[in-house]
């Protein structure tokens, strides 16, 4: 097949979603990020298809405009925490949570099939959490990222055949995202501390985040699948932390 690339990065606008897109475009690929939000920075291999992926209509929809030119890679990379004590928890807050993590990886991947297939080729990665291990507050989103694992493996079996790969990442406090700073500042005393109680001693960065992506999309890592990485500074070594 052609070495020119086609990703679609979903949450690609900001975070982790960002350093992943511009890895991709640096490597020479094509992008296309969709999410509700444009992006803050510019390519000419850029494009951005905005879209509530808790919608499944507007979601298959994106899907379909994405999937109108071939997909060889995909990165579902956007993410909502919800956080709540059990006794709090809305199912309705499972059910947004549960589309936006798995149905719309399922929707986006069922249209990008048909021509990973075609050329024997496909990299898809899902961005889980060291959450997945279980956080206080974390019932729908540990529960829904945790079920992604349980996705992913599920699709490496289905899909080695046709020369397509399924792995997921787990990353730890990653600090300069959105999704963290609306938790903690990374600056703040709690943050400090946490960042103390990493082994590694640090927060994580998006950029750890989108090398480990990287790792796992290049064409010759064609016997990697269904593996789960976590880039989280050593926090999953029976660590507590967030």
């Amino acid at each position: 097949m052609s070495d020119r690339y086609r990703a679609v990065v979903t949450g690609g606008n900001t975070g982790i979603g960002a350093a992943i897109s511009r890895t991709f475009l640096d490597r020479g690929y094509d992008v296309v990020c969709m999410s509700r939000r444009k992006p803050d920075f510019s390519h000419e291999r850029l494009d951005f298809i905005e879209v509530d992926l808790a919608d499944p209509a507007a979601t298959r929809a994106a899907a379909a405009k994405a999937a109108v030119r071939p997909i060889t890679h995909f990165v579902h990379n956007a993410g909502v925490i919800k956080p709540n004590l059990l006794h709090k928890v809305e199912l309705e807050e499972l059910a947004l949570v549960t589309q936006l993590h798995l149905g719309a990886a399922i929707e986006i991947v069922q249209a990008a099939l048909p021509s990973m297939k075609a050329a024997h080729f496909g990299r898809i990665v899902l961005m889980s959490s060291r959450a997945l291990l279980g956080l206080q507050t974390r019932t729908v989103y540990s529960a829904t990222k945790a079920g992604m694992i349980g996705m992913m493996r599920t699709w490496a079996l289905e899909l080695a055949q046709f020369g397509i790969t399924v792995n997921a990442i787990a990353p730890g406090p990653i600090g300069d995202t959105e999704m963290f700073e609306a938790v903690m500042s990374p600056e703040s005393e709690r943050g400090k501390a946490l960042a103390k109680a990493i082994p590694i001693g640090r927060l994580g960065r998006s950029m750890d985040v989108a090398r480990a992506v990287d790792f796992f999309c290049a064409k010759d890592a064609d016997f990697l699948t269904g593996q789960t990485l976590f880039v989280c500074g050593g926090a999953s070594l029976g660590s507590t932390v967030t």
